[in-house]
């Protein structure tokens, strides 16, 4: 016997509100550890993000701070390096691609693994390897000292030390500015910011002294896009696209964090938001945490 009508309408906006409400994720009152990452060699400078790459199932640490020099023999290129580590934490190897890295990131529309300089919008001046650059790695995960040019300088990041994330499905990123609330929303292909959030902080329950000063996380959960780390209250504040807050998730009370991971010793990869606890191990550690269900 078939089904009147109005059931079965009804059946089917409630299977579609279900996969709705399936689909929205949930903030975790407190985060949850998914990896830990034990540095196994000195940092060339400071580690600065983390991104990971599905098809090799490999974690990328980028070094920042040293600015390109040039040599009477060679071109200038940074001595910051890049470091891979397989899905377990295990160490890899390390390259020396030429970069002055803030944020590393997989680009799920290239398939490549990308870093942007520090001084993208060049603000503080013109300095060579300066942009978005695409960095080589093996079938099997090693990351190479070759690379590509993406970008070059673009004004519309902003801060010089912005530490950008990259939104795949709409091709833009959002560059966190320092000392405040705000972040620039970007389209590579314009010379000006398209668009400003500022983070309803005082929701938060923080300053911008609080948080990470030139980082933040995009995460691709709709409601719940954006997301920094709250240092002085150990802590990852959850913003939706217009700024709004909704909800805190509280970071393991034990997690040694430093003045430092208001700076560096960020990132976001694979659905985890990543600190770093430079006095864990003898060269520090990173640890992964889940903040969204």
């Amino acid at each position: 016997m078939p089904y009147p009508k109005p059931f079965m309408m009804s059946l089917f906006s409630t299977v579609a509100l279900l996969t709705a409400n399936a689909l929205q994720a949930e903030v975790l009152p407190q985060a949850l550890q998914g990896i830990k990452i034990t540095l196994a060699k000195k940092s060339s400078s400071r580690p600065m993000t983390v991104a990971y790459v599905p098809s090799v199932k490999h974690y990328y640490i980028a070094d920042g701070g040293l600015a390109p020099m040039a040599s009477e023999f060679e071109s200038a290129s940074s001595k910051s390096q890049i470091h891979a580590y397989n899905d377990t934490g295990q160490y890899i190897n390390s390259a020396k691609p030429g970069y002055d890295n803030r944020s590393i990131y997989y680009n799920a529309n290239t398939h490549k693994l990308e870093t942007i300089t520090y001084n993208i919008s060049s603000e503080v001046g013109f300095s060579p390897n300066t942009g978005i650059f695409s960095i080589d790695f093996a079938d099997t995960g090693e990351v190479k000292e070759s690379s590509n040019e993406v970008m070059q300088f673009n004004p519309a990041f902003g801060n010089a030390n912005t530490m950008p994330s990259y939104d795949a499905l709409n091709k833009r990123y959002f560059a966190k500015q320092g000392r405040s609330a705000v972040v620039w929303i970007v389209d590579p292909s314009q010379r000006e910011k398209v668009g400003e959030i500022t983070l309803d902080l005082a929701k938060a329950g923080a300053a911008f002294d609080d948080i990470s000063d030139s980082f933040v996380a995009f995460t691709g959960v709709k409601g719940e896009e954006l997301l920094v780390t709250d240092v002085d209250h150990k802590a990852a504040l959850v913003f939706d696209i217009t700024g709004k807050f909704v909800a805190k998730s509280d970071l393991p009370k034990e997690l040694k964090l430093h003045s430092q991971n208001h700076f560096n010793g960020l990132g976001y990869a694979n659905n985890m938001l990543f600190v770093f606890n430079e006095n864990e191990g003898e060269f520090g550690t990173y640890y992964g945490f889940k903040i969204l269900k």
